[in-house]
């Protein structure tokens, strides 16, 4: 278990592909944001969706993802929808 999954919805899968594209810490990952990690990981992985982008919010927040306000699960929806792999 690496230091980035000590925080919520972050396992292995997520966190080998956080390091894959860059963001290795807890500290990396706060400073490069959800949006800009979920779009390296999407240029690896066109499996990336909604769930592992509000999966790294929640992280950065340190709330599971399914406990995001409903004002930023929209904009996390919104940015989706303009960067969702095709």
């Amino acid at each position: 278990m690496g230091e980035l999954q000590k925080l919520p919805n972050i396992a292995d899968k997520l966190e080998a592909q956080l390091v894959e594209v860059g963001v290795a810490s807890i500290a990396a990952l706060k400073k490069t944001g959800s949006r800009e990690a979920w779009l390296r990981i999407a240029a690896i992985d066109p499996s990336a969706c909604y769930m592992r982008l509000c999966s790294l919010e929640g992280a950065i927040q340190g709330v599971r993802w399914h406990n995001l306000d409903d004002a930023t699960k929209q904009q996390m929806k919104a940015f989706y929808q303009e960067h969702k792999p095709s």
